[in-house]
């Protein structure tokens, strides 16, 4: 591990100090790391511990004007952590963006390589300021972190080819709309197509006035030894002022791994609301998921929390939910609470 995080800084610094020598240019290394404490009182699986969520390291600069690269690594898990068979559970470290973008117009951009799939506002977030102790349950089940196809974790991450853009401008100079379009292995990160069938998935969102989005989805595409899946999302989202309000719904057709369900959905809605700008806010969400797309087949987390930072670099966040799991066999045991602490750092 040490000899991994000694590499990358090294590569950085060098990368850094040879850029103005070479045709790379504004080369930048960066990362965050995210340290976690979570508890739960859930019937017959109470758990509390320290965890490291997240820790990612990053590269990216230009090759020319006109074209972006960038490529990062993610290190999580908990080596301490013990299997049920006492085994350790290793530390992953894996590639999780390596992509180039050419840039040359605003209103016409093409990436390739890996990076976020164009599916719903939060997918794309960077963990940080997304704002709760984990992507809405709709998003990590239906836009490729924890996918109900059983797809590996991805990170909301595909292979393939992406064109987007902005464009009809207003008085003020700004962009009223966006679209985004791309083809893609439907597989996740690092794996080839199994069934040599894309991934078709795509957006575009309305900017009215500033700061407001509102937006739509579409998904099709299959997976290898689960078949089709076919997906929606409709988004909204008002960010101004340190204020944030978002609200997203996803619909999914197509079977889970299990082979148990064909449908389902979820939606979630936030508020983050400033104490002292750009200092201290305190937050709310409503987050509800269901595998079947029936009420059976649903949890629900009722969420509200605040965090403080530091500096613009550092912050720590304070969690509590409580959970509605009816999915649990036992009606009496539906309802449990869960807390979370988390110090979150960028460099």
């Amino acid at each position: 591990m040490k000899k991994i995080l000694m590499a990358a800084l090294m590569m950085g610094a060098t990368l850094s100090t040879q850029a103005q020598s070479n045709w790379f240019e504004n080369v930048k290394f960066s990362g965050y790391g995210m340290v976690q404490y979570q508890a739960s009182d859930q019937d017959q699986k109470e758990s509390n511990g320290f965890n490291l969520r997240l820790a990612r390291l990053a590269l990216e600069g230009r090759a020319h004007k006109d074209f972006y690269w960038k490529t990062q690594m993610q290190i999580n898990g908990n080596a301490f952590d013990t299997k049920a068979d006492g085994k350790k559970n290793n530390m992953t470290i894996r590639l999780v963006d390596l992509f180039g973008e050419w840039q040359k117009y605003e209103f016409f951009k093409v990436k390739a390589g890996q990076f976020k799939r164009p599916f719903t506002f939060e997918n794309p977030m960077h963990p940080i300021t997304q704002g709760f102790m984990s992507y809405s349950q709709n998003v990590s089940k239906l836009a490729g972190f924890a996918d109900r196809t059983g797809e590996h974790a991805s990170n909301g991450r595909d292979i393939g080819v992406q064109i987007q853009g902005d464009f009809l401008k207003n008085a003020e100079g700004r962009n009223l709309l966006h679209y985004q379009i791309g083809a893609f292995n439907g597989e996740g990160i690092n794996t080839g197509d199994a069934d040599n069938r894309k991934d078709i998935i795509g957006g575009a969102w309305v900017m009215p006035i500033k700061g407001l989005r509102i937006g739509a989805f579409g998904w099709t595409g299959s997976r290898a030894g689960v078949g089709e899946k076919n997906r929606y999302a409709i988004s909204g989202e008002y960010a101004a002022n340190d204020w944030t309000f978002r609200t997203e719904y996803i619909h999914s057709q197509g079977w889970n791994a299990a082979q148990t369900s064909d449908k389902a959905d979820g939606i979630y809605a936030l508020c983050i609301a400033p104490i002292q700008k750009n200092k201290m806010h305190v937050k709310a969400r409503y987050d509800l998921y269901r595998e079947a797309k029936e009420w059976g087949q649903s949890k629900t987390m009722y969420e509200i929390g605040a965090d403080y930072l530091f500096t613009k670099n550092l912050q720590i966040n304070v969690e509590y939910a409580r959970v509605n799991d009816r999915t649990i066999a036992n009606p009496d045991k539906h309802n449990y609470n869960m807390v979370d602490v988390e110090l979150d750092f960028r460099f």
